[in-house]
Formats: C-alpha cells, sequence, structure tokens
C-alpha cells in the first residue's frame, strides 16, 4: 500500500507542474497591458515602465515564470492592485467560507445518497427504486441557484425563520453563522444527492450481478450483511470518484450560489477580481483552485485501498 500511495504522490508533481504553466499561461493571454489597467490611461510612461520592472514583465516570460513559480512556492501570491492585501492570506479567508459550505453539504448528501442508492438498486423496478429514482431526477433537473431563491423566498421571507442577506462568520458568533449557512448547505446537498444517489445505484447494481454476492445468498447469509460487508464496500469507488469531481468543482466554482446568497466566498472573490482587472488575485485563485482540485483527487485515490485492497497492488 506504501508504494502504492508514493506512486500517486509522485504522479501528482508534475500534474501541479503542469497547473501552474496553464495558470501562468492563461494570464499572459488575457489582451490588453495589465500595467496600463491597473495605473490608467492617463499614467506616466515612466511609472509604466517602473512598475514593469517591478512587476518583472521587462524579462522574458519563461524568466517570468521561474520567478512567479519561486514566489508561489514560497507562498507570495502577491499584492493585490485593488486594496493592497496580500493575495493568498486573502484567498485562504474567503476560501473558509466555501470549504464550510461546500464540504457540509457533500457531507449531507453523501449520507443521504449512498444509502438510498443501495436501496434502489436492491429493490430494483419496485415502488421504491422507482421513487429515488424519480426524486433524484428532479433533483438533478433544478438549477442550484433557482432552489436557492426558491428556499430564500420560503423560508427567508415568507416564514422568516432564517435570514436572507448577510454573512457572519462562524468564529465570531457560531449560532449566528449557522444561520446564515443553513441555506446555502440545503440548495448544495439536494442538488448533488441527485447526482450521488444515480451514481451509488448503477455501480450497486452491477456489484448485485457478480457471483459472490449469489454465492453468499445461497450459504444463507442475511441479505442485510450481504449488502453492507459484500455490496457496498465495493460499489463505493465509483461514488467516491464522483464525490472527489464534486467537491473540486463545487470548490472552485460556486460563485453563482454565493452571489444568491451574498457570501463572501472564494467564487465571488474571483468574480470581482475579474471585473476589477485585479491580475494578481485572480492569477492566485485560479492557481489555488486547480491545485486544490489536483489534491482533491489525490485524496480520493489514496482513499481507493480503504475500500477495496486490489487497488494497492495494481
Amino acid at each position: 500500500m506504501l508504494a502504492y500511495l508514493l506512486r500517486r504522490v509522485a504522479m501528482t508533481i508534475p500534474t501541479l507542474l503542469l497547473v501552474a504553466v496553464a495558470v501562468f499561461t492563461l494570464m499572459r493571454l488575457i489582451p490588453g497591458d495589465p500595467v496600463q489597467l491597473m495605473l490608467g490611461e492617463g499614467a506616466d510612461p515612466t511609472q509604466l515602465d517602473l512598475m514593469r520592472r517591478q512587476m518583472g514583465l521587462d524579462q522574458p516570460l519563461p524568466a517570468q515564470f521561474l520567478v512567479w513559480l519561486r514566489h508561489a512556492l514560497a507562498g507570495d501570491l502577491g499584492v493585490s492592485t485593488t486594496n493592497g492585501l496580500p493575495v493568498l492570506p486573502l484567498i485562504l479567508e474567503r476560501f473558509q467560507v466555501s470549504a464550510v459550505i461546500v464540504l457540509a453539504a457533500m457531507a449531507i448528501a453523501t449520507l443521504i445518497a449512498v444509502p438510498a442508492g443501495l436501496v434502489a438498486a436492491w429493490r430494483k423496478d419496485r415502488a421504491a427504486d422507482l421513487a429515488i429514482v424519480g426524486a433524484s431526477t428532479l433533483m438533478l433537473s433544478v438549477p442550484s441557484f433557482w432552489l436557492g431563491l426558491l428556499l430564500l423566498m420560503f423560508f427567508g421571507q415568507y416564514l422568516g425563520w432564517l435570514p436572507v442577506v448577510g454573512y457572519v462568520p462562524m468564529a465570531e458568533n457560531f449560532t449566528q453563522g449557522l444561520l446564515y449557512v443553513i441555506l446555502p448547505v440545503a440548495t448544495l446537498a439536494l442538488v448533488e444527492t441527485g447526482v450521488l444517489t444515480r451514481m451509488s445505484r448503477a455501480s450497486t447494481i452491477e456489484i448485485l450481478r457478480l457471483e459472490y454476492v449469489t454465492h453468499a445468498r445461497a450459504k444463507g447469509v442475511p441479505e442485510s450483511q450481504v449488502l453492507r460487508r459484500h455490496v457496498l464496500p465495493n460499489a463505493f469507488n465509483p461514488t467516491l470518484t464522483m464525490i472527489g469531481l464534486i467537491l473540486g468543482h463545487l470548490l472552485s466554482g460556486i460563485a453563482v450560489l454565493e452571489t444568491v446568497f451574498t457570501l463572501p466566498g472564494l467564487g465571488r472573490l474571483m468574480i470581482d477580481s475579474i471585473f476589477a482587472r485585479d491580475y494578481p488575485v485572480l492569477q492566485g485563485c485560479l492557481l489555488f483552485t486547480a491545485c486544490i482540485y489536483v489534491v482533491i483527487n489525490l485524496i480520493v485515490d489514496m482513499c481507493y485501498p480503504l475500500f477495496d485492497p486490489r487497488v494497492s497492488v495494481q
């Protein structure tokens, strides 16, 4: 198993390097002069040349990349041109908001979807299966922003149970902070439950057709034990892969939901930096989210042997 883990970690290093190259290249492909955009159209040519030298933009692209990569590895992603704050602490502060919502929503969705998919596969083509598949299809069909608006109108405006605008960090006031994240978490959990339920059902159906399941039933093993010990561990790996993909996608792309619920998350920071032409923040956000995606998939790969020991010997 140790060799398997070392191989996965070793494969991640060139992936992260390619991510850095891609982010650096994409930022350089944006039309326009970033220094001119930062200082304005009426900036003095001397000031423009001075800032270009300070930012290293007067050097060849390979030299610029190496300087930027060295600073990035040291945790220095530059300084925001909008507010003068260091980029990395700003990203980490906003990422905490997004991470709390996404992780809580995925945990709830997984706890609901995996058993639901297992039951649907076990009762295939019966009433329970049709009900679960119908509910998951409905949740898949509803856009997250529209569902969020419905929940805001019903629980916030109509019933008045939950706040509809603003955000309070849980570190300042845990109770108030919890009230502000209930609706975003519920929205994401409902939408992603549909995806995970269908994946769990499909993988469980494939496992139920295998010979060792038939053999266990022929030996008289109780059905609950067959599902728990023989089916669930083997059927969970495809669902785990989907969880990793969804986690990476949500952590890097919930800007729409953060806008609906006025949350100061990473997605909102990225959108604001685009409109403000804040290139250091935008570049830092792109690099950070891409690295998070790679790391999450590495963690998922490292979890595979826990459910299927055969993976560690491949």
